[in-house]
Parts: structure tokens; C-alpha cells; sequence
């Protein structure tokens, strides 16, 4: 399945850690975003514990990894970026975790949520997945199904104005594999360019080879040169998605 031709309206990508977007998916939000599509990142911590730098505090971390952040944002057209304080290295899919996410779900109102997948462990036996990104994962599948929908989970919400809303797609970034893939070829560069941004985490190492060599990887057998891969679930079809979008 090729998906290229689908783009959102709004979209939001929720992740673990600074450059965890740029890894999975800043190919495919570069392009939903060149063709008019509204995009906000929430990223559960700041990343204060990613910099092995024992004479830097974890708030002048986290301070150093945000505005990488907001820097990488920028090269693929995104305005809004959102650090939820999660501790980072020790995330726990906690209700209030949840809460927090279904809170942003609501404010941002986004068509499609894209997140890391929670059930991959291994990863071609060369990476473990980290556990921030499990647990986040988990936590942002929870938001979006059921809890972001129901009117009487998170009641206290309505009173910061927060209406119930329901998303249509999940995207689960798919580690080079996945059930769905996006063409990444014209925006390729700019998915490097925002890596680059994240300069406290890639030091010497220039990582557009190997981000190369997974797209081609993912795009093998889809006819497609550069490509990253998703699992996605649709939660309201099509004909109902023009109904609601209509108010028919």
C-alpha cells in the first residue's frame, strides 16, 4: 500500500525525544506540510538525560536539546512545538501521561496522530527500542483511542474549553517496515538538513548515508526510491470523515 497521496489537514506527532521525529518521520510531515498541511509536535521530554556531558546540568540539557528541536522543526515548515517535562530515560505510560496527550488531542484537534510503536522490542538485531519510546507510544494510542473521543473520560477538561475529538488515522512509524509507505524522495534533504539540527547528537557523524540506505530499504518492493514506513489504522472512514467534515 502507498500512501503518498493522502495528506491531512492537521496533523500532530507525538514522540518521545528530541530528533525522534527526524529519525521516523520528518520526511513525511515535510511533505504533508509543502502541500498545506498544519502539524504540531508534542515531544514528551526535553532529552535532558541525552547528552553525555557530566559538566552540563539536565535543565541546561534540556535547554540545548529544545531549541535543536524547534531548529529541526523549522527546516520541514513546522511552527509548534510542544515538550511535555517527562522525565527522560524513566517515561511511564502513566493516566497522567494520558491526560496530558488527550489534552493536547483536544486543543489541537489533528485529523491524523502520528507516534512510535509501542510493541516493537528488536529492531533487526542491531537496536533495542528504548523504553521512553514504548511507553510513549502506549500512551498516545491510549489518547487517541478511546480516551480523546469520550466526553466522560477526562470530564475535568471541558472546563479548559476541551471538547471531546475523534482522530481519523494512526500512523505508526514502522522502523523500515510497516503497511503503508510515504514517498520521501523530494523531501528527503530537508529530513537530513533537520537532523542536522540536533547537533548535540550527531557530532561528527553525518547521518545521511545511512537514513539513505533504511528509505531505499523501506521503499524496496513499493516501487518507491526514498520512502518511510507506517503502520496505519483508520479510525473513521471516508464517507464518514466527509460527513463529520461537512456537518452532514
Amino acid at each position: 500500500m502507498n500512501v503518498t497521496d493522502y495528506v491531512p489537514q492537521r496533523a500532530m506527532v507525538i514522540v518521545a525525544h528530541p530528533d525522534d521525529i527526524e529519525f521516523g518521520c520528518a520526511g513525511t510531515v515535510a511533505r504533508w506540510v509543502r502541500h498545506g498541511a498544519e502539524v504540531c509536535y508534542v515531544v514528551c521530554t526535553s532529552g535532558d538525560a541525552g547528552i553525555a556531558d557530566v559538566a552540563l546540568s539536565r535543565p541546561q540539557a534540556a535547554a540545548i536539546r529544545e531549541a535543536e528541536q524547534r531548529a529541526a522543526a523549522e527546516h520541514v515548515g513546522v511552527r509548534e512545538v510542544v515538550f511535555l517535562g517527562e522525565p527522560d530515560g524513566v517515561v511511564v505510560n502513566t493516566l497522567d501521561l494520558r491526560k496530558a496527550l488527550v489534552r493536547q488531542i483536544r486543543r489541537f484537534k489533528p485529523e491524523v496522530v502520528v507516534t512510535m510503536d509501542p510493541t516493537v522490542l528488536y529492531v533487526r538485531g542491531e537496536y533495542i527500542n528504548h523504553p521512553d519510546h514504548r511507553a510513549v507510544g502506549t500512551a498516545a494510542i491510549d489518547a487517541v483511542f478511546p480516551a480523546a473521543g469520550q466526553p466522560h473520560v477526562f470530564q475535568e477538561l471541558a472546563d479548559e474549553g476541551l471538547a471531546p475529538h475523534k482522530v481519523r488515522k494512526v500512523y505508526v512509524i514502522g522502523f523500515a517496515e510497516g503497511d503503508a509507505v510515504v514517498d520521501i524522495g523530494d523531501t528527503f534533504d530537508l529530513k537530513i538538513a533537520a537532523l542536522r539540527a540536533h547537533a548535540s547528537q550527531m557530532g561528527e557523524w553525518d547521518p545521511a548515508p545511512r537514513l539513505r540506505e533504511w528509505a531505499e530499504r523501506t521503499g524496496a518492493g513499493h516501487g518507491v526510491a526514498l520512502a518511510e514506513g507506517f503502520k496505519v489504522v483508520t479510525l473513521i472512514g471516508d464517507e464518514d470523515w466527509a460527513a463529520r467534515s461537512t456537518g452532514a
